[in-house]
């Protein structure tokens, strides 16, 4: 069976692509990252994705341009025949023609266990911000596939880690991207083993057939 073809978009330091790259180098993940589409031009992710020799196409330099985002965005899509979208730290809104273009089949990984601190405004660190003001004692990450609300989408896989109460914004980030960089692979491999099924709003994680 071919790998599946996967863009990863990313809009930072692109830890989580390389959480995604390991796995494929270890041989735990059937994918071929064709593309890597960044929101800015300056995330630390494209240099990653360059010394993989992955394609790497940027949207903030696309202003200007006759087409709408959502178009160019298709384009490179299908330009690579791109099976699957993983959101991997892309903190930009997908426009709404590319998620029902590929509807339960864009992935993205949140820095919390939604719905808790999730949705408008709760992105990268300042969800880890909200998390220590509030002082809870039990925070996680969370995979999901991405439908047209924001943080909505049907949940694929979900793990917690207990605070003490003492640590920081920038311990809790660190803890967090832990768990992030295993439930990222994980929750992809599911769906490139066809394990994962939409219903009713839920996923429902199926018996892998050998």
């Amino acid at each position: 069976m071919q790998p599946v073809r996967v863009a990863v978009l990313i809009s930072g330091g692109g830890t989580n692509l390389q959480a995604l790259m390991d796995a494929v180098d270890a041989d735990k993940l059937k994918i071929d990252i064709c593309l890597v589409i960044s929101s800015r031009k300056d995330a630390y992710g494209i240099k990653r994705a360059e010394n993989a020799g992955i394609p790497v196409k940027c949207l903030s330099e696309i202003h200007g341009q006759k087409k709408s985002e959502e178009e160019i965005m298709l384009e490179w899509l299908a330009e690579e025949k791109i099976s699957l979208v993983v959101l991997a730290g892309f903190i930009r809104k997908i426009p709404e023609a590319v998620v029902k273009a590929y509807e339960n089949r864009i992935i993205n990984v949140h820095p919390s266990l939604i719905p808790a601190f999730a949705g408008a405004g709760y992105y990268g660190e300042k969800v880890h911000q909200a998390v220590y003001r509030r002082g809870v004692k039990l925070t996680g990450a969370t995979v999901h596939f991405v439908n047209e609300g924001m943080d909505e989408g049907p949940i694929i896989m979900q793990e917690a880690v207990k605070l003490t109460g003492k640590e920081s914004p920038e311990e809790i980030s660190k803890k967090v991207l832990k768990i992030e960089h295993q439930i990222l692979p994980k929750a992809v491999d599911l769906f490139v083993r066809r394990q994962l099924s939409v219903e009713n709003g839920r996923v429902i994680i199926k018996e892998e057939v050998m």
